[in-house]
Parts: C-alpha cells; structure tokens; sequence
C-alpha cells in the first residue's frame, strides 16, 4: 500500500464581508484636519477609533502631492487606521503607493439626501434651546445601498431595507420599518440608552453606544425577525416585536 501524504498549504483565500468607515476630506490643509480629526475621534465610539477606514477625496477638492502626504501623515499620527485611498479618475495605485496605501473602488455608492432642516430659532431669554435644537429626527424614505453613510444627530427613521455594507450612525434612536441587512449604530456619542427597533434583523453589525453584536453573535431566535434592541449594562438585549 503506498502512503499518500496530503501536504498543508502555506496559505488559503477566504471570502469574507470586511467592515470600512468611508472618511471624506474636503480639504487636504493638515491643520485643519488634526483639529477636526482629534475633536472626532475624542468623541467616537471605542470601536470606530479602531475602525479600517477608506479615504475618500470628492472632486471638489484638488489633489497635489505636496499636501496629500502631509494630510495623510497627520491622520496616521492621530491614531487613524488607515488602509486604502477610494480610486478615481484622480487617484491610482502609483498615487496610494507613493503615501503607503493601496486603493479601493467605492463605485455604486450614493448619497442620501438628508432632510430639510427645520429654521434654527434663537434662543429665549433664560437661554433654553428650542425644540428644533434639541432633537433632530432624520427620516429616510429610499433604500440605503452598499457603500452608503447616513448619520444623525437625534433619532433616524428608515422606511425602506438598508443593503449589506450601508452603514446607520444616529446620536439617538434607529427605527428601519424594512429588512436592516447593514450596520447599525445607535447613542454614537454615548447614549447608553439608545435603541434599535428593525423589522427584519440580519445585520451585519449592531451598536449602542459602543457596545455591539457581529452578525456571528445575533441571537439565532431573532435573525430575520421584527426586534427591539436595548443595553441592560453593559449586555445588548433583544427583545421580540409583536
């Protein structure tokens, strides 16, 4: 009988969903961005200051070598996980390689109108803020895609399905009244008690002001189900909607 050794291989290629945070600079200034980037981070769920992130540079904002390096060093220093340059008709692989990064496509992504804003009022005499500045509650009426962001500063209302690799970040509550197949992060600056209501859990990452379940963890009994989501200390607790 002739032995037959089965030889292992050295490496093996996966397929996996990988979770990015799309960054969009509209200025490549590096003062300005470690001004803003620090007082974001400072802010930011534990999870998002570790999060890979992807940056974007819209057309809008021109492109030279001189002030592209510098920006790029400066989110470096400050801690951002930095992993590709979003490729356009500006941005190729010699560009991405000459600052340390490779290069992503984020074709087929697009924005989310928000809202219009209800008219600031000013504040009364006692310095109260009016109800307009209290709480904002965005609501979006279309399919969020693959590739989109969607933040709010109050409460998010989504009345149609959020696709696999979208992204719901609101300061307060999240309600999807569709199948949430994306992420979604509620209390992103802290609000412990924030909470998520879907319609159909299959997410792919859940939040509450930093704490969060992968879509390996969601409770088998609540995948594809109408679900409450809550933090009970520091457990993340679902509950059944009737």
């Amino acid at each position: 009988m002739t032995a037959v050794v089965e030889e292992k291989s050295v490496l093996e290629f996966k397929g996996r969903m990988l979770m990015m945070t799309v960054l969009q600079l509209n200025t490549l200034d590096a003062h300005q961005l470690h001004l803003e980037i620090s007082q974001r981070l400072e802010d930011a769920a534990e999870w998002l200051q570790h999060a890979p992130v992807v940056i974007d540079i819209p057309d809008t904002v021109e492109i030279d070598t001189a002030d592209l390096m510098p920006a790029v060093d400066t989110l470096r220093n400050l801690g951002v996980n930095l992993v590709a340059l979003a490729r356009n008709e500006r941005i190729d692989e010699a560009t991405a390689s000459m600052v340390g990064l490779g290069t992503l496509s984020l074709s087929g992504g697009r924005d989310i109108p928000r809202r219009a804003e209800a008219p600031r009022q000013e504040n009364t005499a006692d310095n109260t803020p009016s109800p307009a500045e209290q709480v904002e509650t965005l609501v979006v009426e279309q399919p969020v895609r693959s590739g989109q962001q969607v933040y709010s500063r109050g409460d998010m209302i989504v009345l149609a399905p959020v696709s696999t690799g979208a992204e719901l970040m609101a300061e307060g509550n999240i309600h999807v009244y569709s199948n949430l197949r994306g992420r979604a992060m509620a209390g992103v600056r802290g609000d412990t008690g924030a909470r998520i209501f879907c319609q159909q859990l299959n997410a792919e990452l859940v939040s509450i002001a930093g704490h969060y379940r992968v879509a390996e963890d969601l409770p088998e009994a609540h995948r594809n189900q109408p679900v409450h989501l809550s933090l009970q200390g520091e457990a993340m607790h679902f509950t059944a909607l009737k």
